[in-house]
């Protein structure tokens, strides 16, 4: 698996204070919920990053103001993928 899942699986065990099965103490569950959400939110944080990306390199490398402004809606399109990410799969900000 992925290393990145793996950092990702790591943050989904949560305590529970259900006894497993006949023990009286409390034990450690996977939150399938919390993983799914986390992995949504990783996805959508990859086309933020693109779009600051994006405009960082037009800002800098754009040689005439279409240029800058072409990369500039390019950026906005993977903000709103962002924002289509999240709404798709129910996750709030």
């Amino acid at each position: 698996m992925n290393e990145r899942i793996e950092q990702l699986a790591e943050q989904c065990w949560v305590h529970t204070n259900e006894p497993l099965f006949a023990a009286k103490s409390p034990h450690w569950e996977f939150d399938r919920q919390k993983f799914a959400e986390l992995i949504v939110r990783e996805c959508a944080s990859l086309a933020k990053t693109k779009s600051d990306s994006i405009v960082g390199r037009a800002v800098k490398y754009a040689e005439d103001a279409d240029e800058e402004t072409s990369a500039k809606a390019t950026a906005w399109q993977f903000l709103v993928f962002e924002q289509e990410i999240k709404k798709h799969f129910g996750v709030r900000e």
